[in-house]
């Protein structure tokens, strides 16, 4: 008997559990609410088939959806999932089209949170299809303008514009790698202008780069280089003048503009730059070049230090998989910083070289074109004949001038008399007219000529005294060779290049 009851209970509690299943709504998740409507319906078996991977039936129930339905609250769902299937599928041709969908949401649906998504994945497309920095750049550079596109159009987004500014300073790595490669090809080939407009450019526009230190060292011996080019050229002489010859002050200042150049570069390492590798051979550049040698701030190794710990280290099974998969390896990308989001104005070859020479021959680049420092009553050139008294005036000359060849004397002139040149009292000296001796007058005399002392008060006191203290705060907040020291890292991460000089 108890057993009858027990399977008569057990079969009581299916038949009701049947009928919850049966009876069960279906859940919106935009509006939260229950709905059999068919649009939903659809919708949720075009998910369904997504999740077995039949990307056709889906694509083809939602469209459905969308045809049928034109008014339907799930028209904007349904055309990211048209998207979401194409991205899920794969494939070159797939992602393409995944792209276009997701345009096509944000033209026709830009005020839904779904927009920052979709741009959001419009950038992943072309981050997934990156190639190496030594390989077609085209996907990279496509990258990071769809990724700085989301930074500066869905800043309201706080998780999204995150991710995606993790994701910019990795397409950056790769994009400044490529930059310093172009850089040293050109390096090695000594075309030194070509390999400063490289280098100059790269860090400007990506200083997050893992290899800044090592772009700014070689921008360094690219200056180097010039220099040591500029000595080898031979000198002007105006007897026997060679071919390719530099005048001597011209060749003095151009040494004097690349040194500084190059000075610049390697100070920029030490202050920017303190924690990584080539901050120990900046050093020795500057004192070969006989420069001052900076000292970096607290706050710049501070930096530099938590920028070095954001790096990723690679595992030895990551770097045998680099050299094989089609992707880079983005593990030596910053995750502390921001990222550039506008591109500075890139340097020239021709422009920067023309700078420097002009520069150097006393030329200045003006607004509207070049100008000339000329000074006035000159030197003749050797070729020319000395000016005669009795040439004609210049025509740019004063029109009025009265022509006074022999500089003689004017006849015409008026000139005061001899009477009125000195004015002397008339008559005999005044008995009570007070007159030093002549001892007091020279003394007077030296008095006067004398500068006056310097007065000390209580405001300039308390100048030199703050001025003082500034310097001294300066100096606090410098950083030393301790600090500096202690805070490199005592192995690089991943794979350190190698620039043999």
């Amino acid at each position: 008997m108890s057993r009858r009851i027990s399977s008569v209970a057990v079969l009581g509690v299916l038949l009701m559990l049947t009928a919850a299943c049966t009876n069960k709504k279906a859940v919106n998740p935009l509006a939260n609410v229950g709905s059999k409507q068919p649009d939903k319906v659809l919708f949720d078996k075009a998910m369904d088939a997504m999740k077995h991977n039949r990307f056709d039936v889906a694509r083809m129930t939602l469209q459905t959806l969308i045809n049928t339905y034109p008014d339907s609250e799930f028209i904007a769902r349904a055309k990211l999932a048209v998207g979401d299937s194409w991205y899920a599928e794969g494939g070159t041709a797939s992602l393409a089209q995944a792209e276009q969908e997701y345009r096509d949401f944000e033209t026709f649906f830009p005020n839904m949170p779904e927009a920052a998504e979709a741009q959001l994945k419009i950038a992943n497309i072309q981050y997934q299809q990156m190639e190496k920095s030594d390989r077609d750049y085209t996907h990279a550079k496509r990258a990071e303008d769809e990724y700085r596109n989301l930074i500066m159009q869905y800043p309201d987004n706080p998780k999204l514009v995150k991710e995606g500014k993790e994701r910019l300073l990795e397409v950056q790595e790769v994009l400044a790698d490529r930059e310093f490669g172009i850089g040293k090809f050109y390096f090695y080939r000594q075309s030194y202008a070509a390999s400063i407009a490289r280098l100059k450019t790269l860090v400007e526009k990506y200083p997050l780069y893992s290899g800044a230190d090592e772009a700014l060292y070689l921008l360094g011996q690219d200056y180097e280089g010039q220099i040591a080019q500029m000595r080898a050229r031979p000198t002007c002489i105006k007897t026997s003048p060679q071919r390719g010859c530099v005048p001597e002050q011209v060749k003095a200042n151009m040494l004097e503009e690349f040194t500084k150049e190059a000075a610049g570069a390697y100070s920029e390492i030490i202050t920017r730059y303190p924690v990584m590798d080539r901050g120990d051979d900046a050093k020795k550049r500057l004192a070969a070049l006989h420069q001052p040698i900076p000292r970096p701030t607290k706050a710049a190794v501070a930096q530099n230090q938590a920028e070095e710990e954001s790096r990723r280290e690679s595992s030895p099974l990551d770097l045998a998989l680099s050299l094989v998969k089609k992707g880079p390896n983005v593990d030596l990308a910053a995750h502390a910083g921001e990222p550039t989001l506008v591109d500075p104005t890139p340097v020239a070859a021709n422009q920067d070289a023309g700078a420097t020479a002009l520069r150097a021959m006393g030329l200045t680049s003006g607004e509207h074109g070049l100008t000339v420092e000329t000074v006035k009553g000159g030197i003749p050139l050797a070729n020319e004949p000395a000016p005669r008294s009795d040439a004609p005036p210049p025509p740019n000359a004063d029109p009025f001038a009265r022509p006074n060849p022999s500089n003689a004397p004017d006849p015409n002139e008026l000139k005061p008399s001899a009477e009125a040149t000195v004015l002397k009292p008339s008559g005999p000296p005044d008995p009570n007219e007070l007159t030093p001796a002549a001892g007091v007058q020279s003394a007077v005399v030296n008095t006067q000529a004398a500068s006056p002392p310097v007065q000390v008060n209580e405001i300039q006191q308390a100048q030199a005294a703050s001025s003082s203290a500034t310097v001294a705060g300066a100096n606090s907040n410098l950083a030393t060779d301790q600090e500096v020291s202690s805070s490199k890292k005592k192995k690089k991460k991943g794979l350190k290049k190698i620039i043999p000089f």
